[in-house]
């Protein structure tokens, strides 16, 4: 997949949550703790992009080993470094 088409937003809410595998309300809670940033319509309606999906299904996969939203937003950051 080319890095464009990767980072394009495309997703509503609805529709990023069911391939995360996560419930909408999650992913708005994630959005107020900073840990993911969609991009925004003329209207202001959330849209995901694939990149953004796998940043959740990582994000996802540090709270299944029990870490904190707090400690998943410090590994992000480190490992955006």
């Amino acid at each position: 997949m080319d890095n464009e088409r990767f980072n394009r937003a495309v997703y509503v809410i609805s529709v990023a949550a069911e391939l995360a595998g996560m419930h909408p309300q999650t992913l708005r809670i994630y959005e107020r703790k900073g840990l993911v940033e969609p991009s925004r319509t003329g209207g202001g309606s959330r849209r995901y992009s694939d990149a953004d999906i796998a940043l959740l299904s990582r994000i996802q996969e540090l709270t299944n080993e029990g870490m904190n939203l707090a400690g998943v937003k410090r590994v992000l950051e480190l490992e955006a470094r």
